[in-house]
């Protein structure tokens, strides 16, 4: 497995997305513990969740209670949850900015977790209700406080990367955007992270849980280049992600062994320049 640095610690260069193991139609805990095990099997030594990862706000916190159940007894694994989002029963989702809310549920993280610090902790979404500034300055009060060791965000603008960046002094370790061959509007934060040095963490990079078996019938290019090299088009995608910038970090979501398995082979893919210009296009 090859590596990459998220705030100066170095974790695999493509990561397990630990979401569609808690959703609805989520797989039995079982398959799930297996899923995650075959990552670590592979060399993946960061996961990412989320304490609102759950099928709805009945079993909040499902996915941590998961990856603490699966990761027990188990060293070197970066842990990446985030907090902001909330859930609503039927399975809606809301979003909650407030420092007081953000202070609450890092505690309910590290509870869930069984740590006494989070290695990367991430404002999951931006609260139109509560300034940035705000949200992002609890981030900075738990850093300095050592409940976290590292701070992120998600689904940040390019101003609203400078300002968090800024607001935690230069501290900002990781960007956590939606970006595939479907969703390309967030090239302008990958470009930001790759020249400010900020781990940027693609999420869905396979265009999501409906959508990532279906990508090379969707992108031609992809299938067409993973028959030439004999790798699945999944593979060429993510490739193609790390091809973009040594601060790229892709998380592709997970529910069975053989999906994570065939994404973490993705580091050994190497494409040509004209390759890339071939996926670009």
């Amino acid at each position: 497995m090859l590596t990459r640095r998220i705030g100066g610690v170095e974790v695999s260069a493509i990561g397990l997305g630990a979401m569609p193991m808690s959703l609805e139609g989520r797989p039995d805990r079982t398959q799930a513990i297996e899923t995650i095990r075959t990552a670590l099997d592979k060399g993946v030594t960061l996961i990412d969740t989320a304490d609102a990862y759950s099928a709805d706000d009945r079993d909040f916190g499902h996915n941590e209670e998961l990856i603490a159940e699966a990761l027990k007894g188990v060293d070197g694994v970066m842990v990446a949850t985030k907090g902001g989002h909330t859930r609503t029963s039927g399975g809606g989702w809301e979003v909650d900015g407030r420092p007081e809310y953000l202070k609450a549920a890092c505690e309910a993280s590290l509870r869930r977790l069984g740590v006494d610090a989070i290695d990367l902790y991430q404002f999951h979404r931006p609260d139109p209700e509560v300034p940035t500034s705000e949200s992002v300055g609890a981030l900075a009060e738990l850093l300095d406080a050592g409940k976290i060791k590292l701070a992120g965000v998600s689904n940040f603008d390019p101003a609203q990367i400078r300002e968090a960046n800024e607001i935690l002094g230069g501290r900002l370790a990781s960007v956590q955007n939606q970006f595939s061959p479907a969703f390309r509007s967030s090239e302008p934060e990958l470009e930001l992270c790759a020249e400010l040095d900020i781990a940027f963490l693609p999420w869905s990079p396979l265009g999501g849980m409906s959508a990532a078996g279906e990508l090379g019938e969707r992108f031609t290019a992809f299938a067409e280049i993973g028959r030439e090299h004999g790798v699945s088009p999944q593979q060429v995608c993510l490739a193609w992600m790390l091809a973009k910038a040594p601060q790229v970090v892709p998380i592709p979501g997970s529910s069975r062994p053989a999906s994570i398995s065939d994404s973490a082979d993705a580091v050994h893919l190497r494409l040509s320049e004209e390759e890339l210009k071939r996926l670009d296009g």
